[in-house]
This record gives structure tokens, sequence and C-alpha cells, in this order.
């Protein structure tokens, strides 16, 4: 019997402790947490929005306990704004027969990790230092640690050559919220709805399960140092950040503030604040007696959530890794914690981290050439707008579909021909005459007519969604 100690129980700890339980191993899990410090004394560590490949790993290890009642977000409404109060673009963009669901890890961690127990898996709750680790290690075939961005983290030399940055690139405010409507007018799902500030940074508003209060919104605000939406650093509490938000969104993202006037924090734990350095790190952690260990999650690779992308990376490489330890035939040796990383960075984590990285950069011209081409759709649209909206969210699902085509021009052009079996320009400058004209309405005064469903109202066909 394979023994395996796993340090962490967020996510990715826990998705692998369940695996490798499934497997028959004998694992030990070591957590800084109670599973009532998860739900009653924690504030959540983050969002983990899921898309269909993370989710489908979840419910193949039967943890999808949430997965009727958690809203299904079915696509992505985007805004792109190059100046205040100017919106030059919008996308409805919708997936293809599945969706996004995040629950709140405060509730999740809980369940997941009373079920662990019950399950066999051998739980020992203490905050873990190195010296204990390398105890750990000595004891055990392989050793993987989730323990996030936290100090042992440090144990894994950075990878200079995967990590483009050096420092964080956003100022984050994140807010669970409640009192505000669970859908938009004129967007015929239940979207994430993204709101891109060219100046001044980003605003997503993302449905979310929550502990209490089910289904409801997490608010997530990428400000940019020093710029207009970058205003939270003074606040103490979740509900002063909830109405200096209210405050953002009026200044910045005026056609949201009727939605959001009348919100409310959802509980008063449930907002964070902070920052995040994209950092990839070596996959082997060398420890004083010699023994090594093997990072998972945010302990490898640690991303800005602007991309939605952490979580899900997290659980595709905890599926790779399960598979990689069950089926090995030698000792889980440096060579194999290498080479186990190098084919899921091939495979799922270069792109990924390029597509995420991206999305903290200017827009590109390929960028410009996708997003002005599928100017007309309204989600439920059937035209080429649509097609091309449509795959450019299908890569928040998986980034190895197109991601290289928000950054090269000629692989755009080929897309939107292939999209739409029109030379590429036949579809661009039709869109970029419309972009035009809602410019020039917005410039003497009027609404900029930007496309939505024609359908007046989607409460009694969505709601469902919302259980």
């Amino acid at each position: 019997m394979k023994r395996i100690a796993i340090i962490g129980s967020g996510q990715a700890g826990l998705l692998a402790a369940h695996a490798l339980l499934q497997k028959g191993c004998k694992v030990t899990l070591y957590s800084d947490k109670t599973a009532e410090d998860w739900l009653n004394n924690s504030r959540p560590t983050g969002t983990a929005a899921r898309f269909q490949l993370a989710l489908d790993y979840e419910k193949e290890l039967g943890l999808n306990h949430w997965e009727e009642f958690a809203p299904k977000a079915r696509g992505v409404y985007l805004s792109f704004l190059p100046k205040d109060n100017n919106t030059l673009v919008t996308l409805s963009g919708k997936l293809n027969n599945s969706y996004v669901q995040a629950v709140d890890l405060r509730l999740q961690c809980h369940r997941w990790m009373n079920d662990f127990e019950k399950q066999g898996g051998k739980l020992i709750i203490e905050k873990v230092s190195v010296e204990k680790l390398d105890e750990i290690a000595q004891e055990q075939d392989i050793t993987l640690v989730a323990s996030g961005r936290g100090p042992l983290a440090e144990l894994f030399p950075k990878d200079p050559e995967k990590s483009v940055y050096d420092q964080a690139q956003r100022k984050l405010t994140m807010l669970l919220i409640t009192n505000a409507s669970l859908t938009f007018e004129g967007i015929p799902f239940i979207p994430i709805k993204f709101n891109f500030l060219a100046k001044y940074g980003e605003a997503f508003w993302i449905p979310y399960y929550h502990r209490d209060h089910g289904a409801c919104w997490c608010l997530l605000f990428e400000a940019k140092a020093g710029g207009k939406m970058d205003q939270f650093d003074d606040c103490k509490t979740g509900e002063a950040a909830v109405e200096k938000a209210k405050k953002v969104i009026k200044e910045l993202i005026p056609y949201d503030y009727e939605w959001c006037k009348n919100m409310k924090l959802a509980d008063e734990m449930g907002w964070l604040q902070g920052a995040v350095t994209p950092t990839v790190r070596k996959p082997i952690g060398k420890l004083p007696s010699g023994a090594i260990v093997m990072p998972i999650g945010d302990s490898l690779i640690s991303m800005d959530p602007i991309g939605g992308q952490g979580a899900n990376l997290g659980n595709k490489f905890v599926k790779q890794v399960v598979e990689a330890i069950m089926t090995a035939q030698g000792r889980y040796d440096e060579h194999w914690m290498q080479t186990t990383f190098d084919a899921f960075w091939a495979d799922h984590g270069h792109p990924t981290v390029k597509f995420n990285n991206a999305l903290l950069e200017p827009l590109t011209f390929a960028g410009k050439l996708m997003l002005i081409s599928q100017y007309g759709s309204t989600g439920d649209a059937l035209n080429v707008n649509q097609k091309i909206a449509d795959a450019i969210i299908e890569n928040f699902r998986d980034p190895r579909t197109i991601s290289d085509t928000f950054l090269d021009a000629k692989i755009a052009k080929k897309v939107i021909k292939d999209l739409s079996g029109k030379p590429w320009f036949r579809v661009f400058f039709p869109s970029l005459l419309q972009v035009i004209k809602g410019q020039f309405r917005q410039a003497i005064g009027l609404k900029a007519n930007h496309p939505l469903s024609k359908k007046a109202k989607f409460e009694g066909e969505i709601l469902k969604d919302f259980a």
C-alpha cells in the first residue's frame, strides 16, 4: 500500500487526498484548520470558479455535492471600456453544453474534510513547519505540499523561465454579496460578468454558492495601482468595502449601479484583500535531511485570478499526479517529479499560464481582431459573430484551444476565417463599422445600443440554474 502525506486542506490538497484514498493508498492529511474552523472561523481563500474539465474530475470522485444547488454560469457577458464611461465593445459568449460553478470553499472544505475521515483517511490537525515536513517526508513514499502561497511554498524555487512577473500586477478585493438580482436583462443565461476598464483594471461578477445564503454573487475587483479603481486600501471591514464597491461601480461601471446599489455583505468574514505575484515554481522541494517533496495547487503555480484559472489548473494537475503516482513502477524521485510536471506543463500548464498572463497585459492587435469580429453576439444569436464569441469563452474552459489567437494576428485571422468560412476582413470590417456607430452615438450623448438578446425577460427560463 502506497503511503502518502498531503500538507494542506484547501481545494487541491483535499481533492488529492480523496483521489488517492479512493485508489487504495494510505493517506495522511495535515491541516492547520479543523473542519469546523473552515466552516465558521475562516475567510474564503478565493472564488475557485471551476469549468467543466475541473468539475468533471470532482464528479468522478463523488465530490460534486453542490452540483444540483450551486448556480450554473453558462457563459460570459463582457464590456470593454477603453476610457471613462465609454463602452467600446460588448461580448455575450456561451459555453458549449457546459457551465461554471463556484462553491464557498469554507463549506466545501468542511464537507470534504469530514468525508475524508469517514472514508478512512487519517487527518492530523497541525501547522507543519519545515522541520516537521522533513520528518513526515522521511516516513512516506511521497509527500505533496498543498499549502498555497504560504511559507512552505518557498521550499520550491521560482522557475525564472516560466515566471514572467516579479511583482503583483493588480490589487485585489473580493466580496461575497447578497441582495442583487440573479439575472441581467438582455442576457439569456446566467453570466459571469466581465468589465474590462483598460485604464484602471477589471471587475468581475461571478455567480456563487454561499455557505449560508445559497445562490448569490462574488465580486472581484482587480485594480491597477494608482488608478480610479484603486480605492479599497482604507477599508477595514467588509461592510466598508461593500460601500466602496458601490462608489466604484457608480463612478466607473455606471450601467451596473442599479443592479448593485442595494447589495449587502453575505457574512462578516466574506471578503478578502491582497495581491498575487504570478509564479511558477520548480516541482521539487529539498529538505535538510535530503528528503524531497512535491508541490500541487498554488504552491506550484500561482496565478492572478483574472482568468479564473487557478482552481481549474490545480484540479487538472491533481488528476495527472494521482494517475502518475498509481502507474509509477519505481521510486518517486526527482526524475519522476520533474517528468510528471514537464508532461503537465506541455499539455495544460504552459497554455493556461500564457493565456492568464495575456489578460493582465494591454489588449494586443490580435485580441482586438477577435473582440471586434465577435461584435454582434447576444448569447443566442445565429450568426458568425456568435460563433467567434463562443470560441473566445470556450478558451476559458480549456486554454489549449485558441490561446495563441490572442497573441498572434495571423492565427487570429485564420481562426476568424475558419469559424466564419469567409476571409477574416469580411467579418472584421462590418463589425468594426457597428462599433464605430456605437462610438458616434455615445459621442452625441446617446446610448450605444450594444447588442443584447431580443427576448425581453429571462427569469422564467434561467432561474432554474439558480436552485
